[in-house]
């Protein structure tokens, strides 16, 4: 017969698990992505809303709207300039990922998808 495994503890399994999974540093990043979110939402919000609202007649981007009457005499807002802030707050976010890969990529830390298989 074949030499058993040891019988691990439930508390060894798990922390084999973490190891494996890598889930310490999963967790750690999930947590500064969080705060990085955070932290550019605020920027969008508090800074470049009101900026580019300065050339808006509305005063702020995220208040930028058209109203729709419908046939029924209900009117409907349309929040596009609120969209809009969504969507530079995403491009800023999805950049400094990108940065983030390019610098990590170039240090060995995380395998570069985009060069060719050798």
């Amino acid at each position: 017969m074949g030499q058993e495994k040891a019988k691990k503890s439930l508390t060894q399994e798990f922390f084999d698990f973490l190891k494996t999974f890598g889930v310490i540093g999963l967790a750690i990043a999930f947590v500064i992505g969080a705060a990085a979110s955070s932290l550019v939402t605020a920027l969008v919000t508090d800074i470049v809303n009101p900026l580019v609202g300065l050339f808006l007649p509305a005063g702020d981007l995220a208040k930028m709207q058209v109203n729709a009457t419908s046939v029924s005499g209900t009117t409907s807002s349309f929040r596009y300039g609120d969209l809009t802030g969504h969507i530079i707050d995403f491009l800023i976010i999805a950049f400094i990922v990108f940065l983030a890969y390019k610098v990590l990529s170039k240090h060995g830390i995380v395998e570069d998808k985009t060069k060719p298989a050798s």
